[in-house]
């Protein structure tokens, strides 16, 4: 057994329990540990191949009888935004986005509290201290940045830096050397009008383009989930498949 396969050997099951997504099923999941100590290189192959990140651990779907979760990526060189998601655009354009390191604040864990609440006060995350916050920004072993989205003053007299705008969106990003895998964003939940949340994928493919990165990965999609039915609309994407990285026009 050489040295890299041993630091991968220790991958574990969970138990299973009821699935979030879809009723009457239940999920488990494949894990493992993110040490320092892992090869970054392995770690990269691990979550360009399917697994998604969680502070230190990586993981995936393992459920019997059930492939409803598919990881999918969008192909940033070939999409091009339709009608609608230029209007997203346009409504958003006197926003600033700024990207920073992975650092927590009290301003963001503000924002991501009121999101959550307002849009998954039932789920798991609704209990998140500040702490346990600062612990998914901040714990992780590969290269994570935040962007934050603030709007600007209507007032010239108000303008400043960017960093004292509003800050009404932010998304948790791992840089892969492939792409950019979104973690998890959050946004104001009183400015439904913005489609803050189409909006922060939009310029995520267009910061990766102007990187030369030519993958989005935005988790898993699941069939029957109308949770994660707006991903299908972010055209020409690839899902993985038994037969590898497969792609989709619809």
């Amino acid at each position: 057994m050489t040295d890299q396969s041993r630091r991968f050997h220790d991958f574990h099951l969970t138990a299973p329990q009821p699935c979030p997504y879809l009723a009457g099923r239940f999920e488990r999941k494949i894990f493992t540990r993110l040490t320092p100590g892992k090869s970054r290189l392995l770690v990269d192959n691990l979550l360009r191949g399917g697994f998604r990140r969680s502070q230190n651990i990586a993981y995936a779907p393992c459920c019997e009888g059930c492939r409803a979760c598919v990881s999918m990526r969008i192909l940033v060189d070939e999409f091009e935004p339709g009608r609608s998601m230029r209007r997203v655009l346009r409504r958003n354009s006197d926003l600033r986005s700024r990207r920073v390191g992975a650092i927590a604040t009290p301003e963001q864990y503000g924002l991501f509290s009121d999101y959550i609440a307002a849009r998954h006060g039932d789920g798991g995350m609704a209990d998140m201290s500040a702490y346990d916050y600062s612990m998914m920004v901040e714990d992780s072993t590969v290269e994570t940045s935040i962007t934050e989205y603030r709007s600007r003053p209507s007032s010239p007299l108000l303008s400043s830096a960017v960093s004292n705008y509003p800050l009404v969106g932010a998304v948790l990003c791992d840089h892969l050397s492939d792409g950019i895998s979104l973690i998890y964003s959050f946004y104001d939940p009183e400015l439904q009008d913005r489609s803050l949340g189409t909006y922060i994928i939009l310029d995520q493919i267009e910061y990766a383009r102007s990187l030369r990165l030519p993958y989005i990965y935005l988790g898993f999609w699941i069939e029957g989930s109308r949770k994660m039915a707006y991903k299908e609309r972010f055209l020409p994407q690839e899902r993985l498949t038994h037969d590898g990285w497969v792609r989709t026009n619809s």
